[in-house]
């Protein structure tokens, strides 16, 4: 490299910063004025940003500006404009017993419309923002009801959940049959069969039909039925309709009858208001063929 200092370049017109790369000469080109003066006003318009605006943390919380601006504040407000217009007709709904409100087109397209966003709110991080549910998680299109599908049996579930600990929570323990050697592996394996056998899956070769049936008469009969229908005042699935919550193959039925299936809701009385409550026991309702 070497320095010519002011040299003229005849190819261009222009002259040169003085510095040349291999032969290649650089050329004085600054910048635009006009572009200069928007990149200083730029800086200057940030630093002015910064301090009408709120911006940098701080150790203690961040710096609000002279402003004092929140867009946080601005949501609440609007939230709470969207409570006093929506104010009249939730005190409504939250007035109105669940079966009139099916008789009710308003108050039904209100209930189902303010339960499908509480849904999305709530209860998709389990059940799946399309309701299908997941392994463990109810599919709560199916219906087919672990407590229930009634309009009542389902507000009760929303209302106080299942093993959530409330006092009036859904209650219902599934024995860990095998880690409390109730039954031991083979008899586990038998029955788990039989389960299999009763929703017409097929069964493990050599499988004794006869010491399976006596084996769940004995020890699963008293939630789920003599004959598998299940029982919603347990929260005892139904074993004959093909529908399972945590899947059909025989590994899986063997570990859930060795080690209990003991999942839990919570309870979301006091969490969300009365009227809400009620638009998603309408919406949950409308999600399993319920009218």
């Amino acid at each position: 490299m070497s320095d010519h200092q002011g040299e003229f370049d005849k190819a261009t017109g222009k002259t040169t910063t003085g510095h040349s790369w291999d032969g290649i000469k650089e050329l004085n080109t600054p910048l635009p004025r006009w572009w200069v003066m928007t990149f200083y006003l730029t800086i200057i318009w940030s630093i002015g940003y910064w301090v009408v605006y709120p911006s940098w943390p701080l150790a203690q919380g961040y710096a609000t500006g002279v402003m004092g601006y929140s867009s946080r504040a601005d949501v609440a407000v609007d939230l709470a404009n969207l409570e006093k217009i929506r104010g009249g007709k939730l005190a409504a709904l939250g007035a109105t017993p669940l079966a009139d409100i099916q008789k009710d087109p308003a108050l039904l397209a209100l209930a189902r419309a303010r339960g499908r966003v509480v849904f999305g709110d709530n209860c998709a991080p389990c059940h799946g923002t399309g309701a299908a549910g997941a392994k463990g998680f109810p599919n709560l299109n199916d219906d087919d009801w672990l407590w229930g599908g009634s309009l009542e049996q389902i507000v009760k579930t929303i209302q106080f959940g299942a093993r959530s600990g409330h006092a009036e929570t859904r209650e219902g323990a599934m024995l860990a049959f095998g880690r409390d050697g109730i039954l031991k592996k083979p008899e586990i394996e038998t029955v788990a069969n039989y389960v299999r056998s009763l929703s017409g899956l097929s069964t493990a070769k050599g499988y004794d039909a006869s010491a399976g049936q006596k084996l769940f008469a004995d020890n699963c009969a008293s939630c789920h039925g003599d004959a598998g229908k299940g029982n919603p005042d347990m929260g005892a699935p139904n074993l004959t309709d093909n529908i399972w919550l945590y899947g059909s193959d025989e590994a899986t039925i063997v570990e859930t009858i060795t080690n209990g299936r003991n999942g839990v809701m919570p309870a979301w009385i006091g969490r969300l208001d009365p009227a809400t409550i009620k638009a998603l026991t309408i919406y949950v309702h409308s999600l399993g063929g319920g009218q």
